[in-house]
């Protein structure tokens, strides 16, 4: 994970070691080799300066200079916009608008009901069991293709790729008939930029 040097950090996140969405933005600076500073909160007792920061009081929130921004998709969106290379979103409107709605599904369906609280078991449970069928349905797209939305890495599989990594401690196995959604978890868990961005939390999670 980058930390600060003698250099100027012109950007600091707020994060959690065992936060979803704070990997994802991890994710994110790590594959656009950005210089970053991160300051690890406790979500029992967080700093003053997070919630003058952020009204919500969350992690992720970023600092970038002046700007201050929460909620990981805006943050990896922005990150895209401000360090564009390398391209994690697509130019063309069509395209781009096709990989907003796979964020927008993965949040409300997905990682809502799984990191959020208010949702129920039985919620929970139809969660996991909707990521397990989906992902296994994949694998003859993962034949053709090395990534979500093509053979580059884009913002989709830095959203996901947290939600992937904690299948263990979810209770989420994927059938052996799946194989080559398996290898597309694995591509992604082997690149040096995820590597990096994992906490000593998210790494014994495996």
């Amino acid at each position: 994970m980058a930390t600060p040097s003698s250099k100027k950090t012109l950007m600091t996140l707020y994060s959690s070691e065992d936060c979803v969405y704070a990997h994802r933005v991890r994710f994110v600076l790590e594959e656009k080799a950005m210089e970053y500073q991160t300051i690890e909160v406790d979500l029992a007792q967080k700093p003053d300066e997070l919630a003058e920061l952020n009204a919500y009081n969350q992690v992720p929130t970023l600092l970038d200079r002046d700007l201050a921004i929460h909620e990981s998709v805006l943050i990896m969106e922005y990150l895209d916009e401000r360090f564009p290379h390398p391209p994690l979103i697509p130019v063309d409107p069509i395209s781009r608008a096709k990989v907003r709605m796979g964020l927008l599904r993965f949040d409300q369906d997905w990682f809502a009901p799984l990191f959020q609280p208010g949702y129920s078991p039985e919620q929970n449970k139809a969660a996991k069991e909707q990521v397990r069928s989906t992902m296994a349905g994949l694998s003859a797209i993962f034949t053709q293709q090395r990534f979500l939305f093509g053979d580059e890495l884009s913002i989709l599989d830095c959203a996901i790729a947290p939600l992937l990594w904690r299948f263990p401690v979810l209770g989420i196995s994927l059938p052996a008939a799946a194989k080559a959604t398996q290898e597309y978890m694995d591509r992604l868990f082997q690149m040096e930029s995820f590597k990096r961005c994992l906490t000593p939390t998210e790494k014994a999670m495996r």
